[in-house]
């Protein structure tokens, strides 16, 4: 429940603030109010493409049967694992240039296109924050616990909703940038979570060999088939009993994404 809410409170938070920052172009730049319209239009057909996404993925999964289920459902969380860190990254290195940038595509489009550019723009931009939320979860419901990953949405709804609020008529002192970083921090251990249990599975169906299994036994302090353990291993992608194979995926992984905010912290 906690990764489905985390996921969906970032990625709607982001959407949010593409549709705060989009509208208040319009405000000074649309005196007739049809972009605004053109703005919600648009806004709606994100989503849209966004469920379009979710109901492609069920239905290629109600297709598929054995080993080709396990290959796709298997791609599936190393996709979302791979999406969660190039989101994080790229906010990183660019989050804080968005705001130019979607100004100035926004007013290319109306240039272009008029409402429809602009409905485009605003389309694009929250359809992209939708479809990384649609594969997140995705990848996030092979657990099998859906009934949670279904309450962790809708809180992570209801939560970006109340941060956006507040943000919005400044009732708290909420620093939105230092939440989105903090939040960048757990993503990025619930990518290598994904990560781990894409491994796990290629080792389990035999396409990967396991090299040493376990390197340890950790189960006496924290068995992660159990309440806490169980947590731990959820989000941050802990074993009690990991393979070489399993530890040597967790430890590039880590070292790519240091190295790549080194290389982005100097630029």
């Amino acid at each position: 429940m906690g990764n489905a809410f985390l996921v969906v409170w970032r990625e709607s938070l982001e959407a949010f603030l593409i549709a705060g920052i989009l509208y208040a172009w319009l405000q000074v730049n649309d005196t007739s109010g049809k972009g605004r319209r053109a703005l919600a239009l648009g806004l709606a057909g994100g989503v849209g493409l966004a469920g379009l996404l979710g109901w492609a993925l069920l239905s290629v999964q109600d297709g598929l049967t054995g080993e080709a289920l396990e290959i796709f459902q298997t791609a599936t969380l190393l996709v979302a694992a791979g999406l969660i860190t190039q989101m994080v990254l790229w906010m990183r290195r660019h989050g804080r240039h968005m705001k130019a940038r979607l100004h100035a595509n926004l007013h290319a489009a109306a240039e272009r296109s008029g409402h429809l550019g602009i409905a485009i723009v605003a389309a694009l931009a929250v359809a992209r924050e939708g479809a990384e939320t649609v594969i997140f979860l995705y990848g996030l419901a092979q657990g099998g616990e859906l009934q949670a990953l279904a309450f962790g949405s809708l809180a992570g709804l209801a939560a970006t909703a109340a941060t956006a609020w507040l943000a919005a008529r400044s009732l708290a002192r909420l620093d939105v940038g230092l939440l989105l970083r903090l939040s960048s921090v757990m993503l990025l251990v619930l990518a290598s979570a994904l990560l781990v249990a894409a491994v796990d599975r290629l080792i389990g169906a035999g396409w990967l060999p396991p090299l040493l299994d376990p390197v340890w036994d950790s189960a006496w302090l924290l068995d992660d088939t159990r309440t806490g353990g169980k947590l731990v291993a959820d989000f941050a992608g802990y074993r009690a009993r990991p393979a070489l194979a399993t530890l040597l995926a967790w430890a590039a992984y880590w070292g790519a994404v240091i190295l790549v905010q080194r290389r982005s912290g100097r630029d």
